[in-house]
């Protein structure tokens, strides 16, 4: 149980929450599947790192972990892209 108001407030938007950054969470792992299936695909590239940006921009993932994850995506696509 809360011992005060702000922590109730807060006790009941958590679980809202939390599903709602679950959701972008398994949208991010499913984009970032998809474009490494799809290894040459820029359209695939550009939904990922979009969706990169907005959940950093949301406070679901942190900025540096959007930031290392796209470093990581353009690394491996120039690899492809060179071979």
């Amino acid at each position: 149980m809360a011992n005060s108001k702000s922590a109730a407030k807060r006790a009941r938007q958590n679980p809202r929450r939390t599903l709602r950054n679950r959701s972008v969470v398994t949208t991010l792992r499913s984009l970032t599947k998809r474009d490494a299936a799809a290894s040459g695909k820029t359209e695939e590239r550009r939904a990922l790192i979009s969706a990169l940006d907005k959940a950093a921009k949301r406070g679901v993932i942190h900025k540096n972990v959007a930031n290392r994850r796209k470093a990581r995506l353009n690394k491996a696509a120039a690899k492809a892209s060179a071979s």
